[in-house]
């Protein structure tokens, strides 16, 4: 190669090409040739039979009807015994060839038409307060017109925690994009069909769940690079001591973030979003009904089960229909509306979490139930005339 581009140089220089043939020693026929030639000389061994030859034509009639085989399947199928790395090697040039195009539109996003709706999960465990730590999801919503990012983090991925935060970062945005695109998160709805109270829950916003197909990436893009961008730029050099802290230093940064400038709309979404929420339906003027909400009747053991764990109630309740509800923060329990148990809600699985006040209740109620019973009538004796005159017998003993 280097011979090649001196021998242009040189005759490009005006060298003779005798000149130049003699001065580098080669033949007057090489320097014809690498002149004739548009680029630098390269070894090719010609083509020759290898051992999957024998079996390309079969395993290209089989790529042509099924492209997406495993090559482990295609090797039984055409009856390979050798190397079934050779294989893949050869099937890996071919299967090119026959795979079926899915091109992906480049696509626009109106002012207040959508928001990208996604579960990001943070490469690293969280503490939590039974000692444990847990990789938690992270709901994140993306504007996708401003690409302003809202974000936090839920205590699991069921349709109650996912609808919870869904409401509390869209009242961040203000109003309501006219869409929500998820992708088949079994918590919002697969194959088509929603979840228990998704439909509800779009109602009352008056918006649309729009559910992506299986392997359609590029429809929520905009969510899934910021996902990445949050390993890269958020997680590097940080320590959380709970879900809490978690929050607090993502929102912070979020505010950051939304400030930073986006290079696709040559603009910062914290100055674009405005305009993005003057496109969107208003906040509902109803009350959502949403969160963990559900009627049962207390045990013995005066403890009610939301989820995985365990949650403490007055034992004055025991026996009666409670009303049991949470949120994403507190568990509450309550008795004809009166509370009876209000507590932080644990992140932890399978935890048992115990109000002092309800212990010492329940101690008081055990001591009370221990205690002897004491009759107020003053005398207990039965007159036994009574019986005589039940059987029908006289004073004596004889029957009357």
């Amino acid at each position: 190669m280097e011979d090649w581009a001196l021998i242009r140089r040189l005759v490009a220089d005006g060298v003779p090409r005798r000149q130049v043939a003699r001065q580098l020693g080669i033949g007057r026929s090489t320097v014809d040739r690498a002149l004739a030639s548009d680029r630098p000389p390269k070894y090719e061994r010609e083509a020759g039979p290898t051992s999957f030859t024998p079996f390309e034509a079969r395993v290209r009639a089989i790529l042509a009807e099924h492209p997406e085989m495993p090559a482990t399947v295609l090797a039984e199928r055409a009856g390979w015994h050798g190397s079934i790395t050779w294989f893949r090697d050869n099937v890996r040039g071919l299967r090119p060839d026959y795979r079926r195009p899915d091109p992906a539109d480049r696509l626009t996003w109106a002012a207040g038409d959508a928001a990208q709706c996604d579960l990001w999960f943070p490469p690293r465990k969280i503490p939590l307060e039974d000692g444990s730590a847990a990789l938690l999801p992270v709901l994140v919503i993306v504007a996708a017109h401003s690409r302003f990012i809202t974000g936090r983090m839920l205590p699991t991925r069921k349709t109650q925690d996912l609808l919870l935060g869904s409401w509390e970062l869209i009242q961040q945005l203000g109003r309501v994009p006219r869409r929500l695109i998820w992708d088949n998160e079994a918590g919002i709805g697969r194959g088509g069909r929603l979840a228990a109270g998704v439909n509800a829950f779009t109602g009352t916003l008056a918006t649309k769940i729009v559910q992506l197909r299986p392997h359609d990436p590029e429809s929520k893009g905009i969510v899934e690079r910021r996902n990445g961008y949050f390993e890269t730029s958020f997680m590097p050099g940080r320590a959380f001591t709970g879900p809490a802290d978690f929050n607090a230093q993502f929102s912070d940064w979020l505010v950051r973030a939304n400030a930073r400038e986006v290079r696709t709309i040559k603009g910062r979404p914290v100055d674009l979003v405005e305009h993005d929420r003057s496109r969107m339906l208003p906040l509902p003027p109803v009350p959502l009904h949403l969160g963990w909400a559900e009627r049962v009747r207390l045990g013995r053991d005066y403890y009610v089960r939301l989820d995985t764990s365990d949650y403490s109630v007055e034992p004055a309740a025991i026996g009666r229909m409670v009303d049991v509800s949470a949120d994403l923060d507190r568990v509450r329990v309550r008795l004809d509306g009166r509370l009876m148990a209000d507590h932080a809600r644990a992140w932890a699985r399978g935890v048992t979490v115990t109000d002092d006040l309800h212990r010492r209740s329940a101690r008081s109620l055990r001591e009370r139930f221990r205690e002897p019973r004491h009759d107020d009538a003053e005398d207990l004796t039965r007159d036994l005339a009574d019986y005589d005159r039940a059987f029908g017998l006289t004073a004596g003993g004889e029957v009357a």
